[in-house]
């Protein structure tokens, strides 16, 4: 398995109980393909760059997790389809495998 991070983020204004359940589909996804999540850290709010959806803040949550690479596709189909999630960003991390 190869280590990886994803980062993502809902809209400020979501309410928490959908904010919890996009996080467990996340971590269902994950498990479901025999990957291990290490760490998850919530980052709370924090500016965007630039306007997204017409937000211009989101609440960010970091997911050091390892997992098949085949299994990344699926994970990231999820993460497309999950409305709660307005973006997120998946990355190899080499330097923790």
């Amino acid at each position: 398995m190869k280590a990886y991070e994803l980062l993502f983020f809902v809209a400020p204004n979501i309410d928490e109980e959908s904010r919890l359940a996009a996080m467990k589909r996340v971590e269902t996804t994950i498990a479901e393909s025999n990957g291990v999540i290490d760490n998850v850290t919530d980052w709370g709010k924090r500016k965007l760059a630039y306007e997204i959806n017409g937000q211009t803040e989101g609440e960010y949550t970091l997911v050091d997790f390892h997992a098949d690479p085949a299994s990344i596709a699926e994970l990231n189909r999820v993460l497309r389809i999950t409305d709660a999630i307005q973006r997120h960003m998946i990355v190899a991390r080499a330097d923790r495998d």
